[in-house]
This record gives structure tokens, C-alpha cells and sequence, in this order.
């Protein structure tokens, strides 16, 4: 009997989100509905729930440097997602060890403030990581508030205006931006894929109460189709479905007293597999 094949290996680099809708549990959440095994990086603790995060605690960075090298010099990472980095210093220690190689798929989602208002990265971890953790990206994923942040201007408020800083982020040094459009207006959510074309995902915009961690779950699907050796359109296409579908079951969800989490567990639990 031949051997059974082993499952790709993504490894997400984030922080801790003590409630699990967000940040490494969401990841590892989500790379489990995919078929994919996870492993983890911790950067920060983050005391947090539905309704506000508390207290940060980010981890020493030599630390996070330690996790690093345990984990890849040991298992064949297929892709890489990096979420929220706290520091310049964890910035540095992530970049460096990346940039060692061999070089992987890497998928940054540039988390610097949380929903409920709270600093996830410090100022001067965001100017570090443009220019040392950006122009290895494969793919990075702002939405449309932090693509205003690393640009140095305002928001996007047309989806012309959305074009044109994903393509001013991408000159940063990535090799594609997604960029999100969660946070704007009407009747539908449009993504905009930059890769030296242009596409647009679209999908109906759904009224709930619920979402939270929808952009490191995106991120994440994102990174776990890609270790499967999927191309980045269609990833991209299969990851925005299963967050829409996991978006959509999550007022049924109702974790929490807040905005709870999406359901990351609908298509295991529908015997959904893989999602679509």
C-alpha cells in the first residue's frame, strides 16, 4: 500500500486573540477547514473579547525568533501569513529570518488596529514594516482603512479610488494587494486584486451583526489554498467565498456579547469539503 500524501504545511505569524475569533486561532481555525496542517508563531497575548481588547502583551522578540527557527528548520512550510506584529522588533526578527530563506509564498494582512479602535502595531513597527516585511509579499491584504494608513493619505471612497492605491501599495515592493472592501459602502463588497492586472471580486454585502476576525480568516484561506499549490486568482476567488459563506452563518454563530466571530466551522460541519 502506498503512503498517503501529507498535508502542505502553512505557518501563521499573529497574535494571540484570547476570545478565538481572530489572530493565531482563527488561522489555525481555517487552515483546519481547508485541509491544511498549521503551525504557529505567537507575537502577542492579547487579553480580548467581542467587545474590546484589554491588555497586549508582545512577546520578547527573541522569543518570537526562537519559534521561527523551530519551526522552520523543521517542517517543510508551504506558505506563510504574518497578521499582527506588535513591534518594530518583532517586525525585524520576522523580516531577517524570512529573508534567510528558502524563500515561501508569504501573505501579509497588515493588522494595526483592531475593530474595536485598539493600536495592534506600534508606529514604529508600521514604518519597518513597509520597507523590510512588505517587498517580501507575495500577496498583502489591507483593507481599505489600512491601505490609507500605509499610504499616507486618506481612505479609498470609490472603488476608482480603490484601483489606484492598490496599485500605488503595490509599488512598495509586493508582488500583488488585495485590497478590501469590507469597510465601504453598498449594495455589494468588492475586493480589488492588483497583480499587474487588475480583477475585481464582488459579492453581496451582507447586513449582520457578526464578523469579527473576517480579515485574518481571508488572509489565512488565502495562504492555505496557496500551500496546496493553488494559483492566487483562483485563492483569492476560493478564500472570499468561504469568509462569505462563513460571514453569513455567523449571526447563527452568536458567540459572545459583542461582535462575535465568524463561523469558521460551516463547511466541516456541513461536510463541505473543500470549501468552494
Amino acid at each position: 500500500m502506498s503512503a498517503r500524501p501529507s498535508a502542505p504545511v502553512a505557518l501563521t505569524i499573529a497574535g494571540s486573540d484570547s476570545s478565538g475569533g481572530a489572530g493565531i486561532q482563527a488561522d489555525l481555525k481555517t487552515f483546519c477547514a481547508f485541509g491544511v496542517y498549521g503551525a504557529s508563531v505567537v507575537t502577542a497575548l492579547t487579553a480580548q473579547n467581542t467587545q474590546r481588547v484589554g491588555a497586549i502583551e508582545a512577546v520578547a522578540p527573541q522569543f518570537v525568533a526562537a519559534q521561527l527557527e523551530a519551526v522552520l528548520s523543521d517542517l517543510d512550510v508551504a506558505a506563510i501569513k504574518t497578521g499582527m506584529l506588535a513591534n518594530a522588533a518583532i517586525v525585524d526578527v520576522v523580516a531577517r529570518r524570512l529573508r534567510a530563506g528558502p524563500p515561501r509564498p508569504l501573505i501579509v494582512d497588515p493588522v494595526m488596529v483592531a475593530s474595536s479602535g485598539g493600536a495592534l502595531l506600534a508606529a514604529d513597527g508600521f514604518a519597518l514594516l513597509r520597507v523590510a516585511l512588505l517587498p517580501l509579499a507575495t500577496l498583502l491584504t489591507p483593507n481599505r482603512p489600512e491601505a490609507a494608513l500605509l499610504l499616507g493619505t486618506r481612505e479609498a471612497t470609490s472603488e476608482e479610488e480603490a484601483v489606484a492605491q492598490a496599485k500605488a501599495l503595490r509599488t512598495l515592493g509586493c508582488g500583488a494587494v488585495l485590497l478590501k472592501g469590507g469597510h465601504a459602502s453598498g449594495a455589494e463588497s468588492v475586493d480589488i486584486l492588483c497583480d499587474g492586472e487588475i480583477r475585481r471580486f464582488a459579492r453581496p454585502r451582507l447586513a449582520l451583526r457578526h464578523g469579527h476576525g473576517s480579515g485574518c480568516t481571508l488572509a489565512a484561506a488565502i495562504a492555505a489554498l496557496i500551500a496546496q499549490g493553488v494559483g492566487l486568482a483562483q485563492a483569492v476567488e476560493r478564500a472570499k467565498n468561504y469568509v462569505w459563506r462563513a460571514l453569513a452563518e455567523a449571526d447563527a454563530l452568536a458567540v459572545g456579547r459583542g461582535r462575535g466571530p465568524l463561523d469558521h466551522a460551516f463547511a466541516i460541519r456541513r461536510g463541505i469539503y473543500p470549501p468552494a
